[in-house]
């Protein structure tokens, strides 16, 4: 069960290790382009077409034709991979029950952005957990789990990248520690691994989520932009002198050490280089893309923009 990029490394290394996957559960194909009138399938319903596997997309999971359906393949497990939140009679109803691929060390991490949260947060390791499914989100027993390390210059797209690899080496060891305790392997509550730190979240993000807050530090905002990019994107808003505002979206940007000593949100031309005042130090925008426009090193937006030392960003 799984929909994007990210869980299809884990059915291929399923599929290229001989285990007998029976069906294959993924959203509904979405309706893209200007008038919205062509479909387009999961990355994972492409892989299971390619490939010859039976493919079930449901629009709701309780809908009682899809659950008589997915019972008829009798599977005796079920492997999730960056789905939906599963109701009681799906998860439940294999014998060896269902696991889930989260992308994060839980207990930390629960929720739908784990990648994103945590180089946000400015962690310098993650990875990924297995654990058996149960009536809370990513609250499950836990069975397996791999770590990752987060270079301090690694944007989301590297440790998306790393992650998917790993949470296919992950599901595979999983399986084999299912099938040789029959069902039942080693796995832990979640609640004897807590170490008394603060449990942080990954909630989804949405636009608004993606705002840059200049007033924090230039590592807070470095981290933060870095923990969007490439997908979906930091954004900010370009003022004018003529209170014009454009929306800025920041791919990369660059620490300088250099004492700011400005507003935060006040920017500075110093040759080829941009950069903003956060509340500590100047941070250098090194990659943004204007509204409209093509992702655009500064360099190329500044001789295109003749006006930028008089602005300020919000």
């Amino acid at each position: 069960m799984g929909t994007p990029e990210f869980a299809v490394e884990t059915l291929q290394a399923l599929v290229e290790n001989e285990y007998n996957v029976v069906a294959v559960v993924t959203q509904p194909d979405k309706p893209v382009g200007r008038h919205q009138t062509e479909m387009q399938p999961s990355e994972v319903k492409k892989y299971a077409v390619a490939h010859g596997l039976p493919v079930l997309q449901p629009e709701k999971m309780k809908d009682p034709v899809f659950i008589e359906l997915l019972r008829s393949y009798n599977a005796n497990l079920q492997v999730v991979v960056a789905f939906r939140m599963l109701p009681e009679v799906v998860w439940a109803m294999p014998a060896y029950g269902t696991f889930n691929v989260h992308a994060a060390l839980l207990p930390q991490y629960r929720g739908a952005a784990p990648i994103n949260w945590a180089v946000i947060n400015g962690e310098t390791e993650t990875g990924v957990t297995t654990f058996f499914l149960d009536h809370d989100i990513d609250t499950g027993r836990i069975i397996l789990k791999k770590h990752f390390p987060i270079p301090d210059e690694a944007d989301v797209e590297y440790v998306y990248d790393g992650l998917m690899h790993l949470g296919a080496q992950i599901c595979l060891e999983t399986l084999e520690a299912i099938i040789a305790a029959d069902g039942h392997p080693v796995s832990i509550p979640q609640d004897n691994v807590l170490d008394g730190s603060p449990i942080k979240n990954a909630p989804k993000i949405f636009k608004e989520t993606c705002q840059i807050d200049w007033a924090k530090s230039a590592k807070q905002v470095y981290d933060f932009v870095r923990g969007l990019s490439p997908y979906p994107g930091a954004w900010t808003t370009l003022v004018t002198p003529d209170a014009k505002e454009t929306v800025l979206k920041v791919y990369k940007t660059r620490k300088t050490g250099r004492v700011a000593g400005q507003e935060s949100g006040t920017l500075l031309v110093d040759g080829k280089s941009l950069l903003v005042a956060c509340t500590d130090e100047w941070l250098e925008i090194c990659e943004l893309q204007l509204a409209g426009k093509k992702r655009m090193q500064a360099g190329d937006f500044l001789n295109g923009m003749k006006q930028v030392a008089d602005s300020r960003v919000k």
